[in-house]
């Protein structure tokens, strides 16, 4: 009797396992993280526990793809279930109809009280919808050395014209080689380098890329000034035209440029390698006024996926309280919690407070399908062609008018 009790308890523990294999749900996502660092395993296995019906498999896929493959996943039916995503992608993948609506999931959800005010808005849908559940933010300023400005009795810009002054004063020969191996300021002509260029040029293009006369004289002045700072000024690396990410960050901690623009991600390596010889500010005010950009990174999930349910608790998850903190501190860019903002200690003041004074003029891209175009494809394109000589400003603006007309 009791061996018979205990082989049906058996069957029914088998049978338990096995209904439960067949209700388990993996959730596919893409996300992209550069720091060696990498919490998710850890955020995995907290999530998993809680949740021991939901598997995910995260993949983390290089930056200077990612989008490229995640259009041509959707396109060729193999999207993930979620992902992180950015602003400047959502138009595109509204019109794709990729995105799946989280108003009401986001409506019941207990963290939402802890997002930080009007964090949700900025992120919302050109439809008023919510298609997007922010993870993490950041608002680009102005890195400079502070021993440098010192050395020649330099004060942070505060107008472009200071800006051009003061980078035309850090370009030198330093150690007297006939050479120059300090260059004022590091330029992003690669992917990724249209808020370098918007910095400067945007302020003084009446009605913005996407609203505005981009060949008009005052626009194609604009960005006539930028090419110039290479061509003529020559105070930005000649590599300049094809330098990402990794090589403005590197020249700037090496010594070999003087000012760069990035956010408070960076702050971190910053400082290991200078210590108190890098410092923050604003970007310069340009024409009538000053634009930098606001860096959003938030989580979707695709309309295609088969387990909306379970990749919604998932990124629900990375977006609450610890997790989110945990989150950044992988990535270096700022918690979208409150209860996390309270006593956040991942950087140093000096950069938190050059965050905080940038806010009043930070702004995002035009909510239009051609942005994406733009970002990825057409400014990097027509400024490396500029910048070289192949194309002059005006053919520049033409191009960019095109874009945003058609």
């Amino acid at each position: 009797m009791i061996r018979g009790t205990l082989r049906a308890a058996g069957l029914a523990a088998a049978a338990s396992l096995l209904l439960s294999a067949a209700n388990a749900e993996t959730v596919r996502f893409w996300y992209h993280f550069d720091n060696p660092d990498n919490p998710m395993t850890e955020l995995i296995e907290t999530f998993e526990a809680a949740n021991p019906g939901i598997t995910i498999e995260a993949e983390n896929v290089p930056w200077n793809s990612y989008y490229d493959n995640l259009y041509t996943a959707i396109v060729g039916g193999n999207a993930p279930d979620a992902a992180m995503v950015k602003l400047f992608a959502q138009p595109r993948l509204m019109e794709m109809g990729a995105l799946e609506p989280l108003d009401d999931r986001i409506a019941a959800w207990p963290g939402k009280d802890d997002l930080l005010d009007n964090i949700l808005a900025i992120n919302a849908g050109s439809d008023g919808k919510q298609y997007y559940l922010p993870v993490q933010y950041v608002v680009l300023y102005l890195y400079y050395r502070a021993d440098m400005f010192a050395e020649l009795g330099l004060t942070p810009p505060t107008t472009c014209e200071e800006f051009r002054e003061a980078a035309i004063a850090l370009t030198r020969d330093t150690d007297s080689d006939g050479q120059t191996d300090v260059y004022g300021f590091g330029f992003r002509g690669g992917k990724g380098g249209h808020d370098h260029w918007l910095t400067m040029a945007l302020p003084k293009i009446e009605g913005g890329l996407d609203g505005g006369s981009l060949t008009g004289d005052e626009a194609i002045a604009a960005n006539q000034w930028v090419i110039d700072l290479f061509q003529n000024d020559k105070v930005f690396p000649p590599s300049a035209p094809n330098d990402g990410f990794q090589e403005i960050i590197a020249g700037f901690k090496q010594g070999r440029t003087a000012m760069t623009i990035h956010h408070i991600g960076s702050s971190a390596g910053m400082v290991e390698a200078l210590g108190d010889k890098v410092s923050a500010a604003p970007v310069p005010q340009c024409g009538d006024g000053a634009w930098t950009a606001y860096g959003d990174e938030s989580l979707a999930v695709f309309s295609s996926s088969e387990n909306k349910d379970a990749a919604w608790k998932w990124i629900s998850f990375l977006a609450t309280g610890e997790n989110n903190v945990l989150f950044n501190k992988a990535t270096g860019q700022l918690t979208v919690t409150k209860s996390g903002s309270e006593n956040w200690t991942l950087h140093e003041s000096r950069f938190v407070d050059a965050t905080v004074a940038s806010l009043p003029f930070a702004g995002v891209l035009p909510s239009s399908p051609a942005t994406s175009d733009f970002v990825n494809v057409v400014w990097p394109t027509a400024m490396q062609r500029a910048l070289t000589g192949e194309a002059d400003a005006k053919t520049m603006m033409e191009e960019i008018q095109e874009l945003y007309a058609n």
